[in-house]
């Protein structure tokens, strides 16, 4: 059944827009040091520090310094970033594709994303899609835990996109790979679509919009 009234489509990035990798995460702050990382590092929600740094309540540069203890000697702000470049395993070219699509064919698209500015700033680099343009080339606007000082599955999160783009709920198809953010977006009257990490959800997409 086709969806009606949609102008706005809104993807979460880890496990939709990119492949995630908990494993390689785990390994990169294993070799920078941080020896216990599987207790500290999470595939959907963090917590400590890593919570802290993503819902905006400390800086990046707090972060290195509390990180550094954590390890037991000073990091570099490169090495806390390739750190936590470990959890991108991909970016698949058919989701770049369908953003574009998306885009030519009049819909609004944005960005939810629970994250932080050490992915973001490889996110903005010319590095993201390999061919030299940064991941707001392929978005209208981005909503960012850390800039929006919450996290998903938050309701505020989703009444500041909401707000943001001045559309009402209905209006909107949320893409999460989490089904706990996508039954919070579902209370507020969201429509949701929610597809297995990492999982090809361009044509579940695109058999709900067109």
């Amino acid at each position: 059944m086709k969806t009606k009234k949609i102008k706005c489509i809104v993807f979460d990035l880890g496990g939709v827009v990119i492949h995630l990798s908990y494993e390689q995460a785990v390994r990169h702050f294993e070799e920078i040091g941080l020896k216990d990382a599987r207790k500290h590092l999470d595939a959907f929600h963090q917590t400590g520090i890593f919570g802290e740094l993503e819902e905006g309540r400390i800086s990046a540069e707090t972060f290195r310094s509390e990180l550094s203890k954590l390890v037991g000697r000073e990091l570099t702000m490169e090495e806390c970033g390739y750190a936590w470049h470990g959890y991108v395993e991909a970016v698949p070219k058919r989701n770049l594709l369908a953003l574009k699509c998306l885009q030519r064919k009049g819909y609004r698209v944005c960005l939810l994303s629970n994250t932080n500015p050490f992915m973001m700033a490889w996110a903005y680099s010319k590095d993201f899609d390999g061919e030299g343009n940064g991941i707001d080339q392929y978005f209208d606007r981005l909503y960012l835990s850390y800039e929006c000082r919450v996290m998903k599955p938050a309701k505020e999160i989703f009444e500041q996109m909401l707000q943001g783009e001045g559309v009402s709920p209905e209006e909107v198809l949320f893409i999460d790979d989490s089904p706990a953010n996508c039954q919070a977006a579902e209370q507020l009257g969201i429509q949701t679509l929610c597809p297995q990490n990492n999982e090809d959800w361009t044509g579940s997409l695109m058999e709900r919009i067109l």
